[in-house]
């Protein structure tokens, strides 16, 4: 497993299901901040044969840079076309509902499932 660790959230990768999971609260202070975060995903996404998950259940928080950041690697992975991305949220947690709706909007093909 690779993973990126701070004393409010993890974010780790697990090969053998091809899922980057997020846990915990992230408040980074912007691009630079989350660069660890991005090159985790590319090098996941580069190493990926045909499905990347990326499980948010246990994101507590993400704030609007945190956002931003999926966002755009979202629209990366719409415009390279070969991936399939499915992001799993969850029901409880407020910010989820609205904020990963608009990922489908970037790339309708992703798939978004709630617990």
């Amino acid at each position: 497993m690779n993973e990126i660790a701070a004393e409010d959230y993890r974010v780790g990768y697990t090969p053998e299901t091809g899922e980057v999971s997020f846990h915990g609260t992230l408040r980074l202070n912007g691009t630079e901040e989350y660069a660890p975060i991005v090159d985790l995903l590319d090098m996941v996404a580069s190493s990926s044969q045909e499905k990347l998950s990326l499980n948010l259940q246990a994101l507590d928080f993400l704030n609007s840079s945190g956002i931003n950041m999926l966002s755009k690697f979202v629209i990366k992975m719409r415009q390279r076309g070969d991936l399939q991305i499915v992001v799993r949220g969850s029901r409880q947690i407020p910010w989820q509902g609205k904020s990963l709706k608009n990922l489908k909007r970037l790339m309708p093909s992703l798939e978004l499932l709630f617990d």
